[in-house]
């Protein structure tokens, strides 16, 4: 069987199990099934497979056909300007997530020599990025999660950083390393019941533990805010992700752990995604 035969037999493979972008997997998956970019499938469209590749092929289809996300089956993800390792028990990164980074290069323009905290590295996109465009500022990582502070890890290398990072495999209430003058956060922020209304990519596959923002769905934020009002630098700057429907309650909390609100961004949807504060 050749290329393009395989990749049309894999997306009606993907059709029939409701996969929406199903010509477009398939085609990702055989790059990854051949090791090679798409292009090299559009001019190579007739050549042969071996068997060993086709079955990697239709392993892929199938894992993917359950709903397992492409990142997690590609073991890469794009964010911001850059490629980041994935793997399952850590979050995939999404787009509404550069907000952070993006915001992060605006308030701290002109600046040098800064020390960043961030709290829940997962893979590490969003310092990662930040310490990639700042080239002389500092990070430090938190997780919870061991296989997130190892994969930030690996993408600390890949990206040339590592030696700008500390990271640290703690849970918020037990860190106490460091003072900072710019502090990031995506915490989990979803209710707890609302989980299982997620798209089945998410809730079947992408860890709970990232997710799960307990039953009103703050009780992750409300750690985060309380630990940052200990860590942050007077006059520091604090970018918090939230939830859609988060604005009004979060806003409070900081406020009371006082912080000034400075600005709320919203997401590529506009829908409420990240709030700027400094510490007063």
């Amino acid at each position: 069987m050749n290329i393009h035969e395989a990749i049309n037999k894999g997306k009606l493979i993907l059709e029939k199990n409701l996969i929406k972008s199903s010509q477009l997997d398939s085609e990702i998956l055989m790059s990854k099934a051949v090791n090679k970019d798409r292009k090299f499938l559009i001019l190579n469209s007739k050549n042969n497979l071996d068997e060993q590749k086709l079955n990697f092929f239709y392993n892929l289809i199938y894992e993917r056909s359950k709903g397992k996300p492409i990142a997690y089956l590609t073991l890469k993800k794009n964010f911001w300007k850059y490629e980041f390792r994935v793997e399952s028990e850590v979050l995939i990164p999404r787009p509404d997530t550069e907000i952070i980074v993006e915001q992060a290069i605006r308030v701290t323009k002109n600046k040098s020599k800064l020390r960043v905290l961030d709290i829940g590295i997962g893979s590490g996109c969003i310092l990662l990025s930040i310490l990639k465009e700042k080239k002389n500022f500092y990070g430090v990582g938190i997780d919870i999660s061991k296989k997130c502070v190892n994969i930030s890890k690996t993408n600390a290398y890949k990206l040339n950083v590592i030696n700008r990072l500390k990271l640290f495999n703690s849970c918020i209430d037990n860190f106490k390393y460091g003072k900072y003058d710019l502090i990031i956060s995506n915490p989990p922020y979803i209710n707890k019941f609302d989980l299982k209304y997620l798209n089945k990519d998410v809730v079947n596959f992408e860890p709970k533990l990232a997710l799960n923002g307990g039953l009103d769905g703050i009780s992750e934020i409300r750690k985060v805010i309380k630990k940052t009002s200990e860590l942050i630098k007077k006059n520091g700057k604090f970018l918090l992700e939230i939830g859609f429907d988060q604005k009004n309650k979060v806003k409070k909390l900081l406020i009371n752990n006082g912080f000034y609100i400075n600005e709320v961004f919203q997401d590529l949807a506009k829908n409420d995604r990240c709030i700027l504060s400094t510490k007063i």
